[in-house]
């Protein structure tokens, strides 16, 4: 969707010389809006306001209340890109209710985005704005699929999300947010059983995924958990939530000699492909959405973007924290990212996951 808003609408974006955050940058100039250039580091804000003249720098260390306060002055919203979140959700969001302002942030850390609900739910609702976390190709994207392939059904038995990732490049800040996730756990890892968020040591087992062609059959580690597990479930009624990853993207994001990625046009975009595909089982019934498309953190721009698109010109269904599938109409949502992603909407059929998913003999895995 490449409306503008007409009125040069401001949008700080907190992180914005990483990875991530340049392409919120260059999503938010192409679509009209006006972004404010924030962030820890001063340096590389600088050197990012030479590449983008116009916008201004202001940096804010994440635990200078004051700093922030100021890096949010005259904005009309926030999208915080800066990770770890674990570190810099809780400031910004803070931040964010002070200023009066709606909050974005693209977040796949598991507990950040969990603490994000279990903390700001009550102040936002009361404040009457709205907090979205992982509004992002993880948590995000995954949410709206859900959501939309549920349709009528007011609830499921289960929720599967495969990633069918050719491979995975990590940024330092990928691998930042990793590590503090791994130590917030404590080495174990997680999943979403019974209603619930339930630590393991389990080893991953190794499926096989059918995505729909042209991907086809693609080995994959099961309940290599996403941040999908936070944001489907705060709105939907399931106690299973199951999401999986093709076992080479796990492999490179395991890999410490795996580089970071690296550009393969003019707007910054890796060669990386992928496809997000979402199965809702209820009974003998299942209903699906498929999305493809290029390079994981470029999409997540126009996720981000559109998310605040919408919710400064009203069109939200609830206030406080939630999640993209709560807050946003899933189809119409997804139907503005035409030009980043291709979404199919399958027809429901009388079968079980097992039509997508066969097991295959269990291995050693890395943690997800």
């Amino acid at each position: 969707m490449n409306e503008t808003l007409g009125n040069s609408r401001t949008v700080a974006v907190y992180g914005a010389y990483g990875h991530t955050g340049r392409f919120v940058v260059a999503e938010l100039l192409e679509r009209g809006f006006v972004p404010v250039l924030a962030g820890r580091d001063a340096a590389k804000l600088d050197d990012l306001a030479a590449r983008f003249p116009g916008p201004d720098a202001r940096p804010a260390p994440a635990d200078d209340p004051a700093a922030l306060d100021r890096a949010l002055a005259s904005a009309d919203a926030v999208i915080n890109t800066a990770g770890p979140f674990a570190a810099t959700a809780a400031p910004l969001i803070e931040a964010a209710l002070r200023a009066g302002i709606p909050y974005v942030d693209v977040a796949a850390e598991i507990e950040a985005n969990r603490d994000t609900f279990d903390h700001f739910a009550a102040r936002a609702r009361a404040a009457g704005t709205v907090v979205v976390p992982a509004m992002a190709f993880y948590g995000g994207l995954g949410d709206l699929l859900a959501t939309a392939a549920m349709g009528d059904w007011t609830e499921a038995d289960e929720i599967h999300v495969a990633y069918g990732l050719d491979g995975w490049h990590p940024t330092a800040g990928t691998r930042a947010a990793g590590a503090v996730s791994h130590s917030r756990r404590n080495g174990r890892r997680v999943r979403f059983a019974a209603g619930a968020l339930r630590y393991h040591d389990d080893e991953l087992p190794t499926r096989t995924w059918n995505f729909p062609e042209p991907t086809g059959a693609r080995d994959v580690l099961a309940e290599f958990t996403m941040a999908d597990v936070v944001t489907i479930p705060s709105h939907l009624r399931v106690p299973e939530v199951r999401t999986y990853m093709t076992v080479q993207a796990a492999r490179d994001l395991a890999s410490p000699d795996t580089p970071a990625p690296v550009a393969a046009d003019e707007d910054g975009r890796s060669e990386q492909s992928f496809v997000v595909d979402v199965v809702v089982v209820s009974g003998a019934e299942q209903r699906r959405a498929t999305a493809s498309g290029r390079d994981i953190y470029a999409v997540s721009a126009p996720l981000a973007v559109e998310a605040v698109h919408r919710i400064l010109t009203g069109r939200t269904r609830a206030t406080g924290v939630a999640s993209a599938g709560e807050l946003f109409d899933a189809r119409d949502f997804l139907a503005a990212l035409s030009p980043h992603i291709t979404v199919r909407h399958h027809a429901a059929s009388a079968s079980t996951v097992s039509d997508v998913l066969r097991k295959r003999p269990a291995r050693s895995a890395s943690k997800g």
